[in-house]
């Protein structure tokens, strides 16, 4: 499960629980440390660019922009493992977007 507390329209406190594959577990990791303080405009936008980093053609968000989520980038090149670093990162738009619906990856 993923915890999103949010104060106004920020994110003050976000943790997930819960186990997967290496590369999920990290993604998960890296998206809370990143989400914490930000507002939901710009979760979305983040989402936008992370999204766009992990499925995009290489021609994405500047990876020095990323910070530590660049380390995800090269999962881009193994199609299949793609849904493990996303998603951490569709139920947190599904959260900040007030979703009681299921979330899904495809």
């Amino acid at each position: 499960p993923l915890y999103v507390n949010l104060d106004g329209d920020r994110v003050s406190d976000i943790s997930f629980t819960g186990t997967g594959c290496a590369i999920s577990v990290a993604s998960s990791s890296l998206m809370t440390e990143k989400a914490k303080g930000n507002s939901i405009g710009e979760l979305r936008s983040l989402f936008d660019r992370v999204h766009e980093m992990l499925t995009g053609d290489g021609g994405g968000p500047d990876l020095d922009e990323m910070d530590k989520l660049a380390a995800l980038s090269g999962v881009r090149a193994y199609p299949t493992r793609v849904k493990c670093a996303t998603l951490a990162w569709h139920a947190l738009l599904g959260a900040i977007s007030g979703s009681q619906d299921r979330i899904s990856t495809e």
